[in-house]
């Protein structure tokens, strides 16, 4: 197998590219770094699902980080986290099934 690292230094990007998730696919692990705005953004929650996917399909190893965050926000969907997810409620009110995953 090949090494490398991939960082995903695109957080302006709208959309995600083929070497993204070729890289989420071909990973052993993955670091999650969650900061206050990380809900916020379609386009890191789009890609934390396609390394679930991958964790759960072949036991891809997740590793989070907290930064500025209380896990328990995350998880609980709490203080930032939370009124980021109300506010991809009303921009997929269509689509809830996007906002679950």
């Amino acid at each position: 197998k090949s090494k490398f690292t991939f960082i995903d230094g695109e957080k302006h990007s709208p959309g995600i590219s083929p070497a993204l998730l070729n890289a989420a696919e071909g990973s052993q692990i993955s670091v999650i770094i969650f900061s206050k705005d990380y809900a916020s953004s379609i386009r890191c929650l789009t890609e934390l699902v396609k390394i679930l996917e991958c964790n759960n399909m072949v036991g891809q190893m997740v590793v989070p980080v907290f930064f500025h965050v209380d896990p328990s926000d995350v998880r609980n969907q709490t203080g930032s986290f939370k009124a980021a997810f109300v506010k991809h409620q009303e921009q997929f009110k269509k689509m809830p099934e996007k906002v679950q995953k």
